[in-house]
């Protein structure tokens, strides 16, 4: 029982329906960044919009914050049929990253089940300020 259970969760971990977060670099948390860029790929103006009133975001600054979302995606795996057909399967995701020029150093990633909205993306700035407290600039 306990190997069907093992299998059924790696099956579904990839289209799962909590955020994933992770820190590459542990001394931002003690040393945040002093400013951030923005970019957001593909160009979404609702979610550009969102974060530029959470933040007041510079042009140019060593930290890019990388904003990405998808829709219509469709997992295709066999093995999760049945969980398609009985629950609301995600089809779409967001990802938060921060980069010092070509490093990750931070990156948040949640599977949805819509379209990512304005409020998604304002979850995602909440949890990456609470990780890590860039200073001052905040609105």
């Amino acid at each position: 029982m306990t190997l069907l259970v093992s299998t059924l969760i790696s099956l579904i971990h990839g289209c799962g329906d909590s955020a994933v977060v992770k820190l590459y670099d542990s001394n931002l948390t003690r040393h945040p960044p002093r400013c951030l860029a923005l970019r957001v790929f593909p160009p979404d103006p609702a979610a550009e919009k969102r974060l530029r009133t959470l933040y007041t975001f510079t042009g140019k600054c060593p930290y890019t914050l990388e904003l990405s979302t998808k829709a219509g995606i469709h997992c295709n795996s066999n093995a999760n049929a049945p969980l398609k057909a009985t629950s609301n399967f995600p089809s779409a995701y967001l990802r938060l990253e921060l980069r010092e020029g070509m490093r990750l150093l931070y990156s948040y990633y949640i599977d949805l089940t819509e379209v990512p909205g304005p409020e998604d993306v304002e979850r995602a700035w909440e949890r990456f300020s609470k990780d890590i407290p860039v200073e001052g600039r905040s609105r």
